[in-house]
Protein backbone atom coordinates (compact mmCIF):
# COMPACT_ATOMS: atom_id res chain seq x y z
CA UNK A 1 0.00 0.00 0.00
CA UNK A 2 1.46 3.43 -1.25
CA UNK A 3 1.19 6.36 1.58
CA UNK A 4 -1.35 8.23 1.61
CA UNK A 5 -0.47 12.43 0.41
CA UNK A 6 -0.89 15.09 3.63
CA UNK A 7 -2.63 18.35 2.50
CA UNK A 8 0.03 20.57 3.43
CA UNK A 9 -2.61 23.52 3.18
CA UNK A 10 -4.20 21.73 5.68
CA UNK A 11 -1.45 20.71 8.22
CA UNK A 12 -0.58 24.39 8.28
CA UNK A 13 -3.83 25.10 9.83
CA UNK A 14 -4.81 22.54 11.88
CA UNK A 15 -3.20 20.77 14.79
CA UNK A 16 -4.63 17.94 16.98
CA UNK A 17 -4.90 18.51 20.51
CA UNK A 18 -4.58 15.36 23.36
CA UNK A 19 -7.75 15.17 23.62
CA UNK A 20 -8.59 14.46 19.98
CA UNK A 21 -10.34 17.73 19.18
CA UNK A 22 -8.50 19.62 15.85
CA UNK A 23 -7.47 23.11 16.82
CA UNK A 24 -7.91 26.31 14.42
CA UNK A 25 -6.55 29.79 14.38
CA UNK A 26 -8.82 32.63 13.56
CA UNK A 27 -9.07 34.29 11.00
CA UNK A 28 -9.39 38.57 10.54
CA UNK A 29 -6.11 38.87 12.68
CA UNK A 30 -3.17 39.62 9.83
CA UNK A 31 -4.46 43.22 8.98
CA UNK A 32 -6.23 46.61 9.02
CA UNK A 33 -5.84 45.82 12.79
CA UNK A 34 -5.94 49.83 13.29
CA UNK A 35 -9.95 49.95 13.23
CA UNK A 36 -10.06 46.40 15.24
CA UNK A 37 -10.90 47.10 18.81
CA UNK A 38 -8.37 45.63 21.40
CA UNK A 39 -10.75 43.55 22.82
CA UNK A 40 -11.29 41.69 19.67
CA UNK A 41 -7.97 41.30 18.47
CA UNK A 42 -6.87 39.65 22.00
CA UNK A 43 -9.85 37.07 21.27
CA UNK A 44 -9.15 36.43 18.26
CA UNK A 45 -5.29 35.20 19.33
CA UNK A 46 -7.03 32.51 21.49
CA UNK A 47 -7.16 28.90 19.85
CA UNK A 48 -10.60 27.81 18.41
CA UNK A 49 -11.74 24.39 17.41
CA UNK A 50 -13.68 22.27 14.91
CA UNK A 51 -16.90 21.88 15.43
CA UNK A 52 -17.49 17.96 15.35
CA UNK A 53 -19.39 18.40 12.11
CA UNK A 54 -16.64 19.76 10.17
CA UNK A 55 -13.74 17.45 11.40
CA UNK A 56 -13.95 14.25 9.42
CA UNK A 57 -13.62 16.89 6.07
CA UNK A 58 -10.21 17.61 7.70
CA UNK A 59 -8.96 14.46 9.74
CA UNK A 60 -9.31 13.16 5.46
CA UNK A 61 -6.89 15.62 4.41
CA UNK A 62 -4.34 14.81 7.79
CA UNK A 63 -3.93 10.94 7.50
CA UNK A 64 -1.06 10.86 9.58
CA UNK A 65 -2.62 13.83 12.60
Amino acid sequence: MPKIKTNRAAAKRFRKTASGKIKRGHAFKSHILTKKSTKLKRELRAPAYLKSCDAPGVVRMLPYL
